[in-house]
């Protein structure tokens, strides 16, 4: 009678699974119990040595607020110094040339003014308020050919008029370009008390030092004094 030969058992990939599966586990738990001992031991140091976590924390202010201070004074000094030219306004993109505007409003000393143009931006391109507690809102009509490009006109001003106080709260509503305007708009602008800044007077004003508010002669004196130097 002839023996069958023994078939070999493969061995268990189940068992050798869990295993590993028990073996990474431990190993978590070892780790997160070494882990939770070291907090432990931080803690302890912490409470025991409180003074020098106080001390870490003061240089730590002191640091960020002088940071803070350097800032505030290299902005103060890039605004101060702040200068364009009617060429180099030209030659901006009209996203970059609402830059400049808010720029040129944080030179006169509009710590708050920021650009908002854009799809949906109802008239204002940029805002700000002025040391004498006015709200400003413009509108800005760039023209790469300068006034060789196409003029600002009264239904430009009518889409500000419409939208500066009633929306966007203006004491002052002003219209910029470095182009030209028709004289209707221009007419428009007086009637509506709406205050226009051509291309000649965008040049004053980029290329000095006199806030915008000292160049806009339809424009009523503040209340009380600017608080600028």
């Amino acid at each position: 009678m002839t023996r069958r030969p023994r078939v070999r058992r493969r061995p268990r990939r189940r068992g050798r699974r869990q295993e590993q599966a028990q073996a990474q586990l431990i190993g978590l738990m070892v780790a997160g119990a070494v882990a939770i001992a070291v907090v432990i031991a931080v803690a302890h140091w912490l409470l025991v040595h409180w003074w020098l976590l106080v001390v870490v924390l003061v240089l730590a202010g002191a640091g960020w607020h002088h940071r803070r201070q350097q800032q505030a004074r290299w902005e103060a000094m890039r605004a101060q110094a702040l200068r364009y030219g009617l060429s180099q306004l030209d030659a901006l993109h009209h996203s970059r040339f609402e830059d400049a505007i808010r720029d040129l409003m944080r030179r006169d000393g509009c710590r708050d003014a920021q650009r908002v143009g854009g799809g949906g931006d109802l008239g204002a391109d940029v805002k700000a308020t002025d040391p004498f507690g006015r709200r400003w809102v413009i509108q800005c009509k760039h023209r790469r050919n300068g006034v060789q490009g196409s003029a600002v006109g009264t239904p430009d001003l009518q889409v500000l008029n419409g939208t500066a106080r009633q929306v966007h709260g203006a004491d002052v509503a002003v219209i910029v370009t470095n182009g030209r305007v028709t004289a209707p708009a221009a007419a428009f602008a007086t009637q509506q008390r709406l205050h226009v800044v051509d291309r000649q007077t965008l040049g004053v004003w980029a290329a000095g030092s006199r806030p915008l508010w000292e160049l806009l002669h339809t424009l009523h004196p503040p209340r009380k004094p600017s608080a600028l130097p």
